[in-house]
């Protein structure tokens, strides 16, 4: 069985993995933190509870590491390197949770630009520029509305439960969302189910992905 440290992970992250006392991959982590770090399109089924997150988290803190470096400049005013876009505050929550969990060694500049709080301190956040936003779309949309975010410099953008997006009916501004992109990006795109909509935004917008699929660690039963 794969460890961690097979991986090609930064020595800072895989640190910061140990120190939360992981040493082998889930089976997403095992197949998408390669792919991603290989720079491959990544279109992934998987339900909550498969280590997801860590999965999509991993590979962009590598980048950061990588920045860090010296192999990449600090993001520009207002840019950010990385974007992950997710439907709800609570799950943008605990996303930014697990990159500074991740990246306590990194040290990685993150802004989380949701709804329902003042759009003041989302707007000084990005002013100089963060290595990673992680975001809603409408509130996204709304601070790209007024130039306070520009994406025309991020390489690497994660739709996470995709599905549950074009349940609330985030289509349109996801599809806003991608038009503002450069067209050299990474793309990696995970949801719980696979629909016929989510099908058609993969067709879209992932070059060649790297098709992943991972049962539930465990599911109840669906009656409860």
């Amino acid at each position: 069985m794969i460890q961690f440290n097979e991986l090609g992970l930064a020595e800072l992250i895989l640190r910061a993995v140990s120190d939360e006392g992981y040493t082998t991959p889930t089976p997403i982590q095992a197949k998408v933190i390669p792919d991603m770090m290989n720079g491959r399109d990544i279109l992934g089924t998987a339900q909550t509870g498969t280590g997801k997150t860590a999965a999509f988290v991993l590979p962009i803190l590598e980048r950061v590491a990588e920045r860090i470096a010296g192999s990449h400049p600090r993001p520009a005013p207002k840019h950010a390197h990385a974007l992950i876009v997710a439907p709800t505050r609570e799950l943008t929550a605990q996303i930014a949770d697990s990159i500074r969990t991740y990246g306590r060694h990194v040290r990685p500049s993150v802004a989380v630009i949701v709804g329902g709080l003042k759009p003041g301190p989302q707007i000084k956040a990005m002013a100089r520029g963060v290595d990673i936003i992680v975001a809603t779309p409408g509130r996204l949309l709304d601070h790209m509305s007024t130039g306070a975010i520009k994406l025309d410099q991020t390489a690497l953008i994660v739709l996470d439960e995709a599905d549950q997006m074009m349940d609330l009916g985030f289509l349109p501004a996801i599809r806003k969302i991608m038009a503002r992109l450069p067209k050299e990006r990474q793309v990696a795109l995970l949801s719980a189910t696979m629909p016929k909509q989510i099908r058609a935004l993969a067709n879209d917008f992932l070059k060649a992905p790297s098709e992943i699929s991972v049962a539930p660690v465990a599911k109840p039963i669906e009656k409860i």
